[in-house]
């Protein structure tokens, strides 16, 4: 777990005019964020618009963020999707293209309820049996992640390494940690005070852009 610290850009989807992925652009912006001293990506996220794209698509860029990154560093793809079959689809897809870890959103536009979600959460992470993050966005989600449900998820999910903590309730963060979960702050602004909370590092949107703001902060801290 201890290869799931520090600043992970949330990586962009560049599209084409066209609107099909540019894979050269994908590539351009994570070895940019690479050699600025990144410790991995959160790839296919919320800022990479994987809900807006097709599955072939979501896989196609598992592929290619395995390919550019080699090993050097820890991606984590999202394989979220609204039903557990196509979930597992791109989960399955990502273990074989080589990616570090998954995460997942749970099951949104129709409210699960929280046996859906451990159910869901569960054959999931199974899929791929690799370090499976939950990812925590209520404001898109619908579903909040809290402390109690999470516990539940660790009890079922055996491959549960952490979470991308995105959800409001930031004091939750240290009980999260406290559960020996690798809790990342999903809100750049608040690293600081997240890792004085126990958090291990960040996922956000801007430092794709700007990333030595937030390595420098992370090796100075």
């Amino acid at each position: 777990m201890s290869e799931f610290k520090g600043i992970l850009p949330a990586i962009i989807t560049p599209m084409t005019p066209e609107g099909k992925l540019n894979e050269a652009a994908f590539r351009e912006v994570m070895e940019f964020n690479i050699q600025a001293g990144v410790n991995g990506f959160w790839v296919a996220g919320g800022t990479g618009e994987s809900v807006l794209l097709d599955d072939e698509e979501n896989m196609r860029i598992a592929e290619i963020a395995a390919d550019q990154n080699h090993g050097r560093i820890a991606n984590i793809m999202h394989v979220g999707a609204p039903t557990t079959a196509r979930a597992v689809k791109m989960a399955e897809h990502a273990a074989r293209a080589g990616v570090e870890a998954i995460c997942c959103v749970p099951p949104f536009f129709y409210k699960p309820s929280d046996e859906a979600v451990i159910e869901h959460y569960r054959i999931v992470a199974a899929a791929a049996d690799l370090p499976f993050f939950v990812y925590n966005l209520p404001q898109a989600t619908g579903t909040e992640i809290t402390l109690d449900l999470m516990k539940k998820i660790q009890d079922r999910v055996p491959q549960l390494t952490g979470l991308k903590h995105s959800a409001l309730t930031f004091s939750n963060v240290r009980e999260f940690v406290k559960l020996g979960l690798v809790c990342l702050i999903g809100n750049g602004a608040l690293m600081l005070p997240a890792l004085s909370a126990g958090a291990p590092g960040c996922v956000d949107g801007p430092p794709n852009m700007a990333p030595e703001i937030w390595v420098e902060l992370w090796q100075a801290y």
